[in-house]
């Protein structure tokens, strides 16, 4: 089965633009570059990637770009751009003209103010990036499922995925709350968004298994069905609680039940069509 991993990074720390690497990440405090992952990744199976931003950066965005340059198997970049600047569609026409570059994130897990999304001129450069073709990644929490669900309303044209199935909160083993369960089923009733089965072994933290993330694996699979859910492995940041083939186990293992087609999209045809991978 080809997998497509639709969620990793990678990172050069004298860049000097990673802010949040204080000393809770210290396990993975270090150069981090595309050899780091050919040496795991595609030994299981593994072959294509897209990498995500990891600095509110354009310079973070460039330097991935030119990875992806180096590298085929590196398919996409999602990036970053300031969303408050009215200049902010000239840099992403610039940032299109390279094909690796699909969409943006803004890191809204880090924006204290969980309306930011919905201020008028964010809300004008993300019609903007949905002219281009592009996409949105969403790193949210259950504090803005609702405001994710206005934003779709707003502007159904902007596809969107959500990252790590909105972080719900079972660390240690606790369910996910109601209202994350209810904000979910409202998101995928919107055709536009999709969900990253991605980032639920470090929302767990140690002794995460495929039996304890099972239910929420399930949720969304229920929810958005697998040709809208899409298979990431959050590495190097998953190695704060685990290793990466431990985690691509467990997602085969929670998804055993599913037929040969929804596996197919789940670990490779949904990241290929939402990304408009080559």
């Amino acid at each position: 089965m080809q997998v497509i991993d639709a969620h990793q990074h990678f990172w050069k720390i004298d860049r000097g633009d990673y802010f949040w690497m204080d000393d809770s990440v210290a396990a993975i405090r270090r150069d981090i570059l595309p050899p780091d992952l050919q040496a795991i990744a595609p030994p299981l199976g593994v072959t294509a990637t897209v990498v995500v931003q990891a600095a509110a950066t354009v310079e973070e965005t460039e330097f991935l770009l030119s990875l992806a340059k180096q590298h085929n198997w590196i398919q996409g970049v999602v990036g970053w751009v300031d969303l408050t600047l009215e200049s902010t569609p000239e840099t992403l026409a610039t940032l299109a003209r390279d094909p690796h570059f699909k969409g943006i994130r803004p890191m809204l897990q880090d924006i204290e103010d969980s309306h930011w999304i919905l201020q008028p001129v964010v809300m004008e450069n993300l019609k903007q990036l949905a002219k281009l073709g592009l996409s949105m990644d969403a790193l949210i929490t259950p504090r803005h499922l609702d405001i994710i669900n206005q934003l779709a309303n707003e502007i159904p044209e902007l596809p969107m995925v959500i990252d790590h199935c909105a972080k719900p909160v079972i660390a240690a083993g606790n369910a996910a709350s109601d209202d994350w369960h209810k904000g979910i089923r409202q998101l995928a009733e919107h055709p536009q968004i999709y969900c990253k089965l991605s980032g639920l072994a470090n929302e767990y933290g140690n002794g995460w298994s495929a039996d304890s993330l099972s239910p929420i694996a399930q949720c969304v699979l229920e929810c958005f069905g697998a040709e809208r859910v899409m298979w990431g492995s959050d590495w190097p940041v998953l190695e704060l609680v685990g290793e990466y083939g431990d985690w691509l186990q467990a997602a085969k293992t929670m998804t055993q039940h599913c037929s040969e087609a929804e596996r197919q999209a789940l670990f490779s045809g949904t990241a290929s069509r939402f990304y408009r991978l080559n």
